[in-house]
């Protein structure tokens, strides 16, 4: 099994992504979805907890090694970017959405230094309008992103392009193409419904308009 495949069936096993094309989810967006996943679940599950971890790790010490300091998006990914910087040994901030409304008002809490190569930590990717401005109040701050490491992405052609635009390289411990296969594979989801799933992810401002 390989590794994607592995944290896919990982995520399936605590019930962090649930799977319904026939009655779809609302986003916050108010798209209409047939996934609807919830990384956070994973936290409380300590042997599923340490595996995703170990992972995201090993892709950063693969992908990144020249990684001086990792940065959580507030809040899903701070969690997990705590979590390997304590594994890695590495300098950890995170980065709120908003500088706060008080106190010092940062945005970026926690110490480093301007220079500093830096790793962003998501724990999901959707259209990557939220990770990139991350990145980019990273970038403000005089920090180098080298890179960013997710848990899940949905594979969005908008995402892949915006991220290749701000060169920031991207990688995600699994996806929803492979969430797709293992999920028919296992039977929770059937067979016939695998171009409905798939299609989604191609127009989903426009899928599921007429369910």
């Amino acid at each position: 099994m390989t590794n994607e495949k592995t944290i896919a069936e990982k995520l399936l096993q605590v019930k962090a992504v649930k799977l319904n094309p026939n009655n779809p989810f609302t986003w916050a967006s108010g798209w209409k979805s047939p996934i609807y996943c919830d990384n956070r679940k994973l936290l409380g599950f300590p042997y599923v907890r340490d595996f995703v971890k170990s992972e995201m790790c090993n892709v950063i010490f693969e992908k990144f090694p020249d990684a001086e300091l990792l940065a959580g998006v507030a809040t899903a990914g701070i969690a997990w970017g705590a979590m390997a910087a304590d594994q890695l040994k590495l300098p950890y901030i995170y980065v709120r959405p908003k500088p706060k409304d008080h106190g010092l008002g940062n945005q970026i809490e926690g110490f480093y230094e301007p220079g500093m190569k830096t790793v962003v930590i998501e724990d999901l990717i959707s259209t990557g309008k939220s990770s990139l401005q991350s990145c980019e109040v990273a970038k403000n701050a005089g920090l180098e992103v080298i890179g960013m490491v997710s848990i899940f992405t949905y594979g969005f052609e908008q995402a892949s392009k915006a991220c290749a635009e701000a060169n920031v390289p991207t990688i995600s411990l699994t996806n929803y193409e492979t969430m797709i296969e293992l999920a028919i594979e296992k039977g929770i989801v059937a067979t016939s419904e695998q171009n409905t799933l798939l299609n989604w992810r191609e127009n989903p401002a426009e899928w599921g308009r007429n369910l």
